[in-house]
């Protein structure tokens, strides 16, 4: 892992595990969906200036769906779909992730939600898959986790319909 909370939450110089990202992702270029690669090397993930980046964003919802083919449905793939309310809350991010293999999502207390999207990486797993590991802020030790691994990611922002 490279820019998660264990990586950035320390007293070394800030702009290093960026660096290290940055490598990883050019050394692996060619092993990543053109769509993830982008996303991640694009550093719209941790520009928090930046209006389209889900740091400080609000979910409004995560939405599987299991697309079914065969004589009787019985061949699946698995969607996700995510929407954020972005942090300036004058638009929503989405992240839609078109095959899902496997995921994760714990959260040790979600009563008053996930609170804000706090830090997430892009990186592959060990079978070549994209792994998306996404933080969302919460009082120590309560901090939600989720890891997606998919075929790939893709980032769209649209704007607040007019009330």
């Amino acid at each position: 892992m490279f820019v998660l909370s264990k990586q950035l939450d320390t007293d070394g110089d800030p702009n290093l595990p960026f660096q290290r990202y940055a490598e990883y992702l050019e050394r692996n270029r060619s092993q990543f969906p053109a769509a993830a690669y982008e996303l991640a090397a694009s550093g719209c993930l941790f520009d928090a200036t930046d209006p389209s980046c889900p740091h400080d964003g609000w979910l409004e919802w995560a939405r599987f769906e299991e697309a079914a083919q065969g004589a009787r449905r019985e061949i699946r793939t698995l969607t996700l779909r995510i929407r954020l309310l972005g942090a300036y809350h004058d638009r929503y991010i989405e992240l839609f992730y078109p095959q899902v293999f496997s995921y994760v999502m714990s959260s040790p207390d979600s009563a008053a939600g996930h609170c804000d999207w706090r830090y997430s990486e892009i990186r592959l797993s060990d079978q070549g898959n994209l792994v998306h590991e996404i933080e969302w802020a919460g009082a120590p030790g309560l901090e939600s986790r989720w890891l997606i691994e998919a075929s790939d990611v893709r980032l769209q922002t649209f704007p607040l319909a007019e009330p």
